[in-house]
């Protein structure tokens, strides 16, 4: 059903303009910057296509000729900047290894930008499979979709107000927005700002010499983005928690011996992070590549449709395709997709430029560099674009891919680069060449991760997908530009874990890079032969054994079902951040239940009663993300320009007790106050 708000095909409207390019270059800046910061210090990302949604809107707003297709290219291209920064799960580990002194800035820009460039090539041709004809739930750009509506329907009122016509008859639903977002604003300011409430609690105890925890964290955005995703989704994800933390933590710290005088939380945390991870890293894996499998033929059509404009016939249905029908021509899709791979040539080859090594040598490695990051980053972009539509862009590991990407190339190098590995210090670079082409592999990711969620924003409101994709090709260009300023500001400020560009500096102020030093731990223990295979290969079972559960519920279960992708998220995120995600998709199921059972008892079809309940929870849980977000944002720029990690604390050490069952106290109040507002509607 087409929504009223929805730009119909016929009609043409300013999409992009040369304001709303500026403006989105100046998201692009500030987005990055803090989630490059976020990134290193919590090992998160979060999207920014919402809060750059209302910054968008928020400052077009001024311009009477504006519109919600300029409002989607503003946030299309700063979300994929913001996106693009999960490059620093990965490129940091080149300063931790000592290869790199700093982050060169024509290496960095080449490496993000033509690996972000590709990502929107390579997820082209999946648009109409994945965005168009897919019923994946795609959280965040259904939620900056509304955004957009909302914001759309509210000027059309003020509109008809100064024009002194009657303003529209139904309510925009900007106040459920606006309440999400100011609740979401204020507990995470008093968490992250004032420390007068706690992100998290865990309880620990021991049965029998094996250590369990019941984790709980606090972030409303994540109660949203569980809200968004839904119930199977998020009971995959609790699936995972319970593998980790009700399985394999206990079994491990029941084989072993607790160190005197560790906690329990020390003990447990440390095996989760250094061994049942690497569970997670193979279900995700295995995952990763079933959905390959599952997707080969839609992709293949859908690689087919694309380069059908090749032929004139093709090119006569390319022109006469509806508006919101058209994306970038094939013709435009080879040359790009040429331009880009001859910039990872020389990038990686300048990379290469101090290798002991002949120049035949190293343009053999460049090549098998390139080749990788092309192929690999090709297949991973359908998985990634999958997983975004699934548990959106947010929860996505990218990280994962990553682990995948580091193993698949290590061994790479191994097995085919003898040459280096037998010069001087050449383990050291072949490790450096491994953790370079990941990096690409995680652009590539990151931005497929994030590209089909914009088009599927733009498909709900209307947008011209060609144009779209020329703003997510500016957004990875600006967004690249600022990442290696950024890098070098923060790790000359901070430094990262076991890396201090200078001494006396404080440890504890360093920056943790958690996925860096994971992926360069897996890079050693490669090339070391010291890497632990056994629970890789346990969560490759583990992820088999899901996949034919899974095809056995679809066959006998209508709604029950088991992504194998969520289940490995559910193990490999913190359980702080997996917890409130699966509260919020439990509190959607149980407001459609109770919506299901009024709308029977009133005799009236579910979808008709349940309309505008189910819009307002999609408002406010959209509320919830662009609150959070956008003080996640400003608190970033605090930290940074304070240099301190707590600059506007009000409580210490001694309050975070206290402060962790007060900010549960607050979570719970603010699940019921969206229960309460919602079921207002039915």
């Amino acid at each position: 059903m087409t929504h009223p708000t929805r730009v119909p095909a016929e009609v043409t409207l300013p999409e992009l303009t040369f304001r709303g390019v500026l403006l989105g270059a100046l998201i692009t800046v500030i987005f990055t910057a803090s989630n490059v910061f976020l990134g290193l210090k919590v090992g998160l990302t979060f999207s920014s296509a919402i809060p750059a949604a209302v910054i968008s809107m928020s400052v077009l707003r001024l311009f009477k000729d504006a519109n919600i297709l300029e409002n989607n290219m503003v946030q299309t291209q700063a979300s994929a900047a913001g996106t693009l920064s999960s490059i620093i799960f990965i490129l940091p580990a080149l300063v931790m290894m000592g290869h790199w002194q700093g982050f060169p800035f024509w290496q960095t820009l080449g490496i993000c930008a033509a690996g972000g460039m590709l990502g929107v090539m390579f997820t082209i041709p999946l648009r109409h499979v994945m965005v168009v004809q897919s019923d994946l739930p795609y959280p965040e750009g259904v939620a900056a979709a509304e955004i957009l509506r909302v914001g759309s329907a509210e000027r059309a009122q003020d509109a008809a107000e100064d024009s002194g016509r009657a303003p529209a008859k139904a309510a925009t639903g900007m106040a459920d927005i606006v309440a999400g977002g100011l609740a979401a604003a204020a507990v995470s300011f008093a968490a992250s700002g004032l420390r007068v409430l706690g992100d998290s609690v865990s309880g620990w105890f021991m049965l029998g010499g094996a250590v369990f925890r019941l984790p709980m964290g606090f972030s409303l955005a994540l109660l949203g983005a569980g809200y968004l995703i839904g119930i199977v989704a998020g009971l995959a994800m609790l699936t995972g928690l319970i593998i980790s933390w009700g399985i394999a933590v206990p079994v491990l710290s029941a084989m072993g011996d607790m160190p005197a005088g560790m906690s329990l939380a020390k003990y447990a945390t440390g095996l989760w992070a250094s061994q049942v991870r690497f569970i997670g890293a193979g279900v995700i894996g295995v995952g990763a590549i079933w959905t390959l499998a599952t997707l080969f033929v839609p992709m293949a059509r859908g690689v087919k449709a694309s380069f059908a404009a090749l032929s004139k016939s093709g090119a006569a249905r390319a022109g006469s395709a509806p508006r919101t029908e058209r994306d970038l021509s094939a013709g435009w899709i080879s040359a790009v997709t040429l331009v880009l791979v001859a910039v990872l040539v020389v990038t990686f080859q300048v990379f290469l430029s101090g290798a002991p090594l002949s120049a035949a040598a190293i343009w053999k490695l460049v090549a098998y560099a390139v080749l990788f990051a092309f192929v690999f980053g090709f297949l991973v972009a359908a998985a990634c674009g999958y997983m975004a539509g699934l548990v959106g862009s947010s929860t996505s590991p990218i990280s994962g891919v990553g682990i995948v990407a580091i193993v698949l190339v290590s061994l790479l190098m191994l097995t085919l680069g003898g040459e280096l590995l037998g010069a001087e210090n050449g383990v050291q670079m072949a490790i450096a060449l491994s953790i370079f082409s990941t990096s690409a592999v995680v652009a590539v990711a990151s931005i497929s991760n994030d590209n089909l969620q914009d088009l599927k924003t733009g498909w709900l409101v209307g947008a011209t997908p060609w144009r779209q994709q020329v703003a997510l090709l500016i957004g990875c260009v600006a967004g690249a530009a600022v990442i290696s300023p950024v890098l070098e500001l923060l790790y000359n400020a901070y430094g990262f874990a076991d890396a201090m560009p200078r001494e006396g500096m404080d440890p504890t102020q360093a920056l943790s890079a958690p996925q860096a030093t994971l992926m360069l731990a897996i890079a050693r223990g490669i090339f070391t032969h010291q890497l632990n295979w056994s629970m890789i290969l346990i969560g490759m079972a583990v992820g088999v054994g899901l996949i034919l559960v899974d095809q056995v519920m679809k066959r006998t279960c209508r709604v029950a079902r088991i992504p194998v992708l969520a289940v490995g998220i559910g193990i490999y995120l913190p359980p702080t951040v997996a917890a409130p995600i699966v509260a919020g998709a439990v509190l959607a199921w149980l407001l459609e239940r109770v919506l299901r059972r009024r709308a029977a008892a009133a005799g009236r079809p579910y979808e008709q009663f349940a309309d505008a309940p189910n819009r307002r929870g999609v408002l406010i849980a959209s509320g919830l993300i662009v609150g959070e977000s956008l003080v996640g944002v400003l608190m970033a720029a605090v930290i940074g320009a304070s240099g301190t990690e707590a600059p506007l604390a009000i409580a210490g050490e001694s309050f975070a007790g206290t402060a962790s069952y007060l900010g549960l106290a607050v979570f719970a109040l603010v699940a019921v106050l969206f229960w309460r507002r919602v079921m207002k509607l039915a």
